[in-house]
């Protein structure tokens, strides 16, 4: 379609040009006519300046001729007087002769004088004429290679688009040639269409006789000839009314947005103005009321704030597969609620703002003008304050269908938009006159001498936010009478005959979402799931991970408890060691002392040493300590009658160090599985990322294939549109036609352009 309509376009942009150019053709064939007429008309009276010419020039030649005549005759004529003045005296007869003479001599002198006169007179005349026709030679010569550059600019432009079109033909042709060939196919999937639409129809009527004859054998009843249980089937859904409600309601929550700021603005400037003007509250304390007004003027956000929150969650809740008429929009009577609550604030500060305006038309520096424009504000305040109060009714009214739907009907409705409609108007009216006064008024404070620029620059605030809330109020209102046939109409929601309320038709709405959730959840194709018994396997596995996971941490908190033991052991063994060294060095000092006195006493030494084993047992050496890689064994020397307590010891000491080292080897087993499990687990994710590689190249395959696929389809639908313009041919050939004869014309033109030029350029 995309080929065709681009062949369309350049068809239709050649014939315009093809028309554009037909039209200056004929318009220079008609200059090229009127040249014409007017190149021969210039020819003849050439012609007759030329004739007229050659007789001057032959009177002139006679002329010429007449006065070399006369001039050879007076010549003789004054030889013929030189000779009679000398044969003057001979006779009286050749003074007569002579006077004779000088008569005739004196007519030819006249007749010459006139002569020259005339030939004077003629050869100012003929450079005239000549100096006259060498300019009109030079013009027309000057409008020859005028013409002949239009000629030639024309001839070229001609060319291209002959040639351009010649271009466009072949390529048409082509075209025309490839789309013939497509509306061949287009001929023959066509009859293949029809076959299988006939095809079809058999069946499908083969199928609705079937089907008519299951539902009367098997349908007990009709369920649309019933009203309530035509209520339970799904309604029709209008999703172009859904679509329009929609963008209204985005429409309304901007224009709402614009004028709860202008309204902020207007409440916090007004409270900012209390502060400042008639008394300033930075100097000295203002009055009660003002105080008590700007308290109030503070609270405006949490009046104004909510307005905005409620509209963006009405404007949420239309959704597009939903309904949306009065009794379905349960969020409008949140709108509704904050919109009475705001009405009411305006009705609270109402006595406050007119008891304000009064103070200031009490201070001493209030002219009566100013008075005036107070007394104005205070009407407009009114004004503005009772249309809120009206629309307050209205929204209400419109809101309470949500609640109850047999609250209001449908003609009630639209009456309750009408008048919301001319509400909006009013409003705008009240804003407007509220501006314009208050600029009035603040035109008339600024020529006080004691206005400050903080009083100037609040009330430039305030005009701007009451220019802001008029803008606002007419968008509002022009917005609402150009969709209020589509606030008041009703959409209509009935299932297959009869009528349902929009609320159980909403109910039905979301029946069907659900069901069609439930539909889709259902139908969705399942992934792959694993086998019963390698689930099993992997949650053994997994738990196995799982507890040895737990039991490396345990290990590794007895590891790193056990090395600060050890720490702490080493420590105090070393200090044991030194204690150690230290007795050692003691007896060996003693044991060296006794020797010397048993080589020195003799029997005073045995009987030191018989009565010795007292204090040598009381100074007997520590117990030993075998610190092995088996473990720490603590060895008595002294004590050989303990002999079976010290085989007890070292039994239990060994007990003690195989059960640590059954315990190292059961974590040793349990890391070992730990790992095993891990390398399985890897193996198994190598695998499924084998298999999803493998499911994903095959994919990759078939959207190679359904690329192909498209790519024919693409051709060959290329293919048949083209040979649709097929038709176009014997335009192109017609215009051929046309183009040859233009062709043809110009040629003529051109060899008629360059004989006059030619003639030009000889005369």
């Amino acid at each position: 379609m995309a080929n065709v309509t681009d062949l369309q376009s350049k068809y239709s942009k050649l014939a315009q040009e093809y028309s554009k150019l037909r039209a200056q053709n004929q318009v220079l064939k008609k200059a090229v006519v009127d040249e014409q007429t007017a190149s021969c008309s210039l020819k003849d009276e050439l012609k007759q300046k030329e004739q007229s010419l050659r007789k001057v020039e032959q009177e002139m030649d006679s002329l010429s001729f007449r006065n070399q005549q006369l001039t050879k005759r007076v010549e003789r004529l004054q030889e013929e007087l030189l000779l009679s003045e000398s044969k003057s005296k001979k006779t009286k007869v050749s003074l007569q002769t002579q006077s004779v003479f000088d008569e005739d001599l004196q007519k030819k002198i006249q007749e010459n004088e006139r002569l020259h006169i005339q030939f004077y007179e003629a050869d100012e005349q003929y450079r005239r004429q000549e100096a006259q026709m060498r300019a009109r030679l030079d013009q027309l010569e000057k409008e020859s290679e005028q013409h002949q550059a239009v000629v030639d600019a024309l001839n070229r432009k001609y060319t291209d688009a002959i040639e351009k079109l010649q271009n466009d033909k072949a390529l048409l042709e082509v075209k025309a040639q490839t789309l013939e060939r497509e509306a061949k196919d287009c001929r023959i999937r066509t009859e293949e269409c029809q076959q299988q639409l006939r095809k079809y129809q058999s069946e499908v009527s083969s199928q609705l006789k079937h089907s008519s004859s299951v539902i009367q054998e098997k349908v007990p009843f009709n369920d649309t000839q019933l009203s309530d249980y035509n209520s339970l089937n799904v309604p029709l859904h209008n999703r172009r009314h859904q679509l329009k409600a929609r963008d209204v309601a985005a429409q309304a929550l901007g224009f709402v947005q614009s004028l709860v700021s202008a309204l902020l603005n207007l409440h916090s400037y007004t409270e900012q103005r209390v502060h400042i003007y008639p008394l300033d509250s930075s100097i000295e304390a203002i009055s009660p009321v003002n105080l008590k007004f700007s308290q109030y003027l503070h609270e405006n956000a949490s009046y104004l704030r909510p307005l905005e929150e409620d509209l963006l969650q009405l404007h949420h809740s239309i959704t597009e597969d939903g309904i949306t008429t009065l009794e379905t929009l349960v969020k409008l009577q949140d709108f509704s609620r904050s919109f009475s609550s705001y009405s009411s604030f305006l009705q609270k500060i109402l006595p406050y703002q007119l008891q304000s305006l009064e103070e200031d038309c009490e201070a001493s520096l209030c002219t009566a003008a100013l008075a005036s424009k107070n007394r104005q504000l205070q009407k407009d305040m009114k004004k503005l304050t009772a249309v809120f109060q009206k629309m307050k009714s209205y929204v209400a009214l419109l809101a309470l269908p949500s609640v109850c739907s047999d609250a209001m009907c449908q003609s009630s409705a639209s009456a309750v938009f009408t008048q919301m409609s001319a509400c909006l108007h009013s409003l705008h009216d009240a804003a407007t006159e509220l501006s314009q006064h208050y600029s009035q008024k603040a035109s008339l404070e600024q020529a006080l001498p004691t206005v400050t620029q903080k009083f100037h620059t609040t009330n430039e605030c305030l005009l701007s936010s009451l220019a802001s809330l008029t803008s606002s109020c007419g968008k509002m209102a022009t917005f609402f009478s150009n969709n209020l046939d589509f606030l008041a109409s009703c959409p209509g929601y009935s299932p297959r005959g009869g009528f349902l309320n929009p609320q159980q038709a909403d109910s039905m709405m979301e029946n069907k979402r659900r069901a069609a959730t439930y539909m889709s959840t259902i139908r969705k194709v399942r992934s792959e799931s694993v086998p019963y018994r390698e689930a099993l396997a992997n949650r053994h596995v997994l738990t196995s991970s799982t507890e040895s996971r737990e039991g490396l941490m345990q290990q590794v908190a007895q590891s790193q408890e056990k090395i600060s033991r050890l720490e702490q052991e080493k420590e105090h063994w070393l200090l044991e060691a030194q204690l150690g060294q230290v007795r050692l060095q003691k007896e060996i000092q003693r044991i060296a002392q006794l020797e010397a006195q048993i080589t020195t006493g003799g029997p005073a030494e045995t009987h030191g040493a018989a009565d010795g084993p007292d204090p040598e047992c009381a100074d007997a050496p520590e117990p030993l300590q075998d610190t092995s890689v088996i473990g720490m064994l603590t060895v008595t020397p002294c004590s050989e009658s303990a002999a079976d307590l010290e085989s007890d010891l070292i039994k239990h000491h060994y007990m003690i160090r195989v059960s640590e080292l059954t315990t190292q080897l059961q974590l040793c087993d349990s890391k070992a599985v730990h790992f095993h499990a891990e390398c399985r687990a890897v193996a198994k994710r190598l695998a499924m990322a084998e298999k999803s590689r493998e499911t994903l190249t095959e994919e990759l395959k078939l959207a190679h294939q359904n690329i192909t696929r498209l790519q024919d389809e693409l051709s060959t639908t290329k293919r048949s549109y083209e040979d649709q313009l097929s038709m176009m041919s014997d335009h192109l050939c017609s215009m051929n036609d046309t183009l040859s004869k233009q062709r043809d014309e110009i040629d003529t033109l051109k060899l008629a352009s360059k004989g006059n030029s030619k003639k030009n350029k000889s005369r």
